[in-house]
């Protein structure tokens, strides 16, 4: 059973011959009520208090839990990242890589076909060459059957 400041204020005592001094008692009963008033007001204060700090204690703990969540979040977000950069990263060596292949065998086809052009243009000037050489020795031939027949001729012409 709970006592109230009220029930301490309405209690009263049976009055007995050599009994206690009544207002001395009616007094101490008056402390004892607000003792227990200002007890309760404190211990109601302190259950305030206590419920602001269990509540602060849960916002807290929540926001505690958010920024947990969030820190991983960010980490897995960064992980990603990373893995995405490296295959990013990976992906460009492998074009670069074909790229540079594919210009080495351009280049390298290119050798191979200018090697041929020079090739085929010595054997164009080869060619030219003997064509030249025929048409002079033909030349030559024409100059010096002229002049065997101009020789001839002179020979034949009477003086």
């Amino acid at each position: 059973m709970r006592i109230t400041p009220l029930d301490i204020q309405q209690k009263n005592f049976p009055m007995k011959f050599r009994g206690f001094d009544v207002e001395e008692v009616f007094a101490f009963l008056e402390v004892i009520r607000e003792e227990m008033e200002e007890l309760l007001r404190e211990n109601a204060t302190l259950k305030e208090s206590v419920q602001r700090a269990d509540n602060h204690v849960k916002e807290y703990k929540d926001m505690e839990s958010t920024l947990r969540e969030t820190l991983v979040t960010a980490q897995q977000m960064v992980e990603d990242y990373k893995t995405n950069a490296r295959k990013e990263a990976e992906l460009l060596m492998k074009e670069a890589e074909l790229k540079a292949d594919s210009l080495i065998r351009d280049a390298q086809e290119k050798v191979i076909k200018i090697h041929e052009d020079i090739v085929d243009l010595k054997g164009v000037r080869r060619h030219f060459r003997e064509e030249l050489r025929r048409l002079i020795d033909n030349h030559m031939r024409m100059l010096d059957f002229d002049s065997t027949r101009e020789g001839e001729n002179r020979e034949e012409e009477p003086a």
